[in-house]
C-alpha cells in the first residue's frame, strides 16, 4: 500500500485539534467544535477498522511501514504495526470517540480546549502503538503525559493540581531512566531501529541494566506496586472522561511496552528478572483487591482494580507462554472496554447525585432499570464472568502461569476470587438494597447518548466474550514471533557459556 495509513492514523486527530482551535464559535459550549471532534474521531475510527480488514493476519512481519529521514539520518521516523500493535491501536480510535460523546455530562468550561486535549492525546497514544524506532516511541511516550496533565490539572476535582503533578512527576522520573537506555543502546548498537535491534541483538553484558531503566518506567506507567500510588489519586480527581483515557488506554502502553522491548530486545534479561515480576505481580494483585475492598469512593475502587487487573497483565507476560502473552494481549483489550465502561457508569450517577461515596446510594434498580443492567454486564465483566472478555484474558494467563509455576498461579487465582467479592460487593451496594437516600428519587435512568455510549461498550464485550477468535487471530502469529526470537536468543546464549 502506497497510501500513507499509518502516519494518517496518527495525524489526522492534530489536524483536527487544529481546526478547532483556528474556528471562532461564539457558543460557550462550542457545540460545532465537539461535532468537529466527533466527526474526526469516528473517521480515524474507520480508518483503523479498514487498516484491520486489510491487515494479514498470518505474516508475523511489521506491515504497511513507513520510514523516513529524520534529525539528519541521526534518527528516522519509522512507523508500522503488527499482530500485537494493531489492536491497540483499533482500540484507541474506539474509545476516543465515546470519549468525546461523553463529555458533555463532565465539562461544562472550555470546552474547545478539552476537546482538543483529547485529540492531541490520541495522536500519541497512536503513535507509540506504531513506532518502529526507540528515538520516536519514546518521544509519543512521554508526550502523552502532557494532554492527561492538563485534563487533571485544569478539568479535575479539588485536588486537582496535586493530583496531576503527582502522576506527571511519577511518570515522567520513571522514563529518565528509559531515555539513557535509549541513547546506551545507540551508543552500543549504532541505531534505535527496532527492527535492526531485533535482528543484531544487544550483548549480554548489557542487559540486565538497560532492563531495569526501560522496567523503571514501564512499572510507573502500569503502574506495578509499589509505585502505583500515583493512580487512585489520578483517577479520583480527573474528569470522567479523563479516567476513561487513562485507565482504558495509557496504562496499556507500558504492557505494550514490555511486550515489545522487555522481551523483544532483553530476553536474557528478562529471564533473569522473571521471579521479580512474578512477586510484584502477585503482590499488586492480591494487595491492591484486598484494598479495593475497604474503598467508600467508587472511582478509587475501580481505580485500585485497575492495579489488580494489570498485575494479572504483566504476569502473563512473563511467563514467557504462548497463552500467556496471548492472555495478557486480550486481557489488555478487554480492561481498556470494561474500566471505561465502570468509569462512565460512575459519571452517570455522579452526574446526577454529585456525590462518588457508596453509602450515598442504593436500590438505583427501581428507579434506574436501564443502568443497572448495563452496570451488571461492567460488573460480570470485571471479575472475569465467563461469556464476557474477563473471562478470556484471565483464563489463559492463569493456563501460562500452570504451565510455568504452579505455585505463582494458585496464588494468582486467589485475585479472580478477590475482583468478584469487590466487584458484586459494589453492585449490590449501589444498586440493589433499600434506597435510604431520599434524594435518589429524582435521578432519572440513562439519556441518549448514555445509551448510545455504553451500549457501544455493552456489545464489544460480550461479543468477543462468546467469540474471540478475531482478536486471537490477530495476535497468534505476532505473538509467536515473538517467543520463537525470545527462545532463539536464549539458547544461542546458553550455548555460548557452553
Amino acid at each position: 500500500m502506497n497510501f500513507p495509513i499509518l502516519s494518517s492514523l496518527i495525524l489526522l486527530p492534530t489536524i483536527g485539534a487544529l481546526f478547532i482551535l483556528f474556528t471562532k464559535s461564539s457558543s460557550e459550549k462550542y457545540q460545532s467544535s465537539k461535532y468537529v471532534a466527533l466527526f474526526i474521531s469516528l473517521a480515524n475510527f474507520l480508518l483503523s477498522l479498514y487498516l484491520w480488514y486489510v491487515f494479514d493476519k498470518n505474516s508475523v512481519n511489521f506491515q504497511f511501514v513507513e520510514n523516513r529521514e529524520w534529525l539528519s539520518g541521526f534518527i528516522n521516523y519509522k512507523v508500522g504495526i503488527d499482530g500485537i500493535s494493531i489492536l491497540f491501536v483499533i482500540l484507541t480510535t474506539f474509545i476516543t470517540p465515546i470519549c468525546i460523546i461523553s463529555v458533555n455530562a463532565t465539562i461544562t468550561t472550555r470546552l474547545k480546549d478539552f476537546l482538543i486535549a483529547i485529540l492531541i492525546m490520541e495522536t500519541f497514544m497512536i503513535g507509540v502503538f506504531c513506532s518502529l524506532d526507540l528515538v520516536v516511541f519514546y518521544l509519543f511516550f512521554e508526550a502523552g503525559l502532557i494532554p492527561m496533565f492538563l485534563i487533571i490539572g485544569i478539568w479535575g476535582g479539588e485536588r486537582r493540581v496535586y493530583s496531576a503533578f503527582k502522576f506527571f512527576l511519577y511518570t515522567l522520573l520513571g522514563s529518565v531512566l528509559m531515555l539513557v537506555a535509549i541513547i546506551s543502546i545507540y551508543w552500543i548498537t549504532g541505531t534505535t531501529d527496532v527492527e535492526k535491534l531485533y535482528e543484531l541483538g544487544i550483548k549480554t553484558e548489557y542487559q540486565n541494566l538497560l532492563w531495569l531503566a526501560f522496567f523503571s518506567s514501564f512499572a510507573v506507567k502500569t503502574p506495578m506496586w509499589p509505585v502505583h500510588t500515583w493512580l487512585p489519586d489520578a483517577h479520583v480527581e480527573a474528569p470522567t472522561v479523563g479516567s476513561v483515557l487513562l485507565a482504558a488506554i495509557l496504562l496499556k502502553m507500558a504492557g505494550y511496552g514490555f511486550i515489545r522491548f522487555s522481551l523483544g530486545l532483553f530476553p536474557i534479561a528478562s529471564e533473569n528478572f522473571t521471579m521479580l515480576v512474578y512477586i510484584l505481580s502477585l503482590i499488586a494483585i492480591i494487595y491492591t483487591s484486598l484494598v479495593a475492598l475497604m474503598q467508600e469512593d467508587m472511582k478509587k475502587l475501580i481505580a485500585y482494580s485497575s492495579v489488580a487487573h494489570m498485575g494479572f497483565v504483566t504476569l502473563g507476560i512473563f511467563t514467557m507462554t504462548q497463552q500467556g502473552i496471548e492472555g495478557s494481549i486480550f486481557q489488555m483489550i478487554s480492561h481498556g472496554l470494561i474500566s471505561a465502561a465502570l468509569f462512565l457508569s460512575v459519571g452517570v450517577v455522579y452526574e446526577r447525585h454529585h456525590t462518588r461515596l457508596i453509602n450515598r446510594y442504593g436500590g438505583l434498580v427501581s428507579i434506574m432499570p436501564r443502568y443497572a443492567i448495563v452496570f451488571m454486564v461492567f460488573t460480570l465483566g470485571a471479575l472475569g464472568l465467563p461469556g464476557t472478555t474477563g473471562f478470556i484474558g484471565e483464563f489463559l494467563i492463569l493456563m501460562g502461569a500452570f504451565e510455568k509455576n504452579i505455585l505463582v498461579a494458585m496464588i494468582a487465582s486467589l485475585g479472580v476470587i478477590l475482583g468478584a467479592a469487590y466487584m458484586l460487593w459494589l453492585f449490590k451496594r449501589v444498586v440493589f438494597g433499600e434506597m435510604n437516600n431520599q434524594e435518589l428519587k429524582n435521578m432519572k435512568d440513562l439519556k441518549t447518548f448514555e445509551i448510545i455510549t455504553l451500549s457501544a461498550l455493552v456489545i464489544p464485550i460480550l461479543f468477543f466474550g462468546f467469540y474471540p477468535e478475531p482478536l486471537m487471530n490477530s495476535i497468534e502469529a505476532s505473538v509467536e514471533n515473538t517467543l520463537n526470537m525470545y527462545n532463539f536468543d536464549l539458547i544461542n546464549n546458553l550455548a555460548s557459556k557452553n
